[in-house]
């Protein structure tokens, strides 16, 4: 009991694959999604301070760095599942709370709980860390699915994945990061080897068309 559990648990992050159960060329751990977030977050951060935001570093990497620990109690559960109802997030988020919080009582000495309980809560908020994070989250999943699109990966999930992904990250458009992303970055994914005119350009280019 206590912090060495806590570090134990950081080993099974790695043996969690993000999407189970459906075939995929290239498996992706929650533990290196959590790692590749944060690299993203840490650009998309550099993005908006060059513009004279002001980022509290500190916070955006904490967020970035624990925002999907609850997982480790609940799995993966896949985004167009997670998000077909409302009232079904709001579920999957109250189950986690409670777990997280479960364990913070059980493994996390008494003097520090409520320094994780501020870490593992729900990092996407309305702060500008919290809308990087969520921005950075959605571009790894872009680039998750867009890779098993690339490769030729024949279950419909990844087309729909991908289309939730950027269609969320279009509603920060407001953000220098997120112009910079579609801007600079998008394009050069799209031009990567993909057949012009397949359904990941189409949704791509109805969906940029919206914005």
């Amino acid at each position: 009991m206590g912090i060495h559990n806590y570090f134990k648990s950081l080993s099974d992050l790695e043996g969690m694959y993000r999407c189970p159960g459906k075939f995929k060329y290239q498996e992706h751990s929650v533990a290196s999604h959590s790692f590749k977030v944060t690299k993203i977050a840490q650009f998309l951060g550099t993005v908006e301070e060059h513009h004279g935001t002001e980022i509290n570093w500190r916070t955006l990497y904490e967020k970035a760095l624990n925002h999907d620990y609850a997982e480790l109690f609940t799995g993966d559960i896949k985004t167009p599942v997670k998000y077909a109802m409302p009232e079904l997030k709001e579920l999957f988020s109250q189950v986690e709370e409670m777990m997280t919080r479960k364990f913070i009582e059980q493994e996390i000495p008494e003097e520090f709980q409520a320094i994780y309980e501020l870490r593992f809560s729900e990092g996407k908020d309305e702060t500008i860390e919290g809308k990087i994070l969520s921005v950075a989250d959605k571009i790894d999943l872009l680039y998750e699915s867009f890779g098993e699109i690339q490769k030729g990966n024949p279950e419909s999930l990844f087309l729909e994945i991908y289309e939730e992904a950027l269609s969320t990250i279009l509603k920060y458009q407001e953000m220098h990061c997120v112009q910079y992303f579609l801007d600079n970055i998008l394009p050069e994914m799209l031009e990567e080897g993909v057949i012009p005119y397949t359904q990941i350009n189409k949704v791509s280019k109805h969906l940029l068309g919206k914005k």
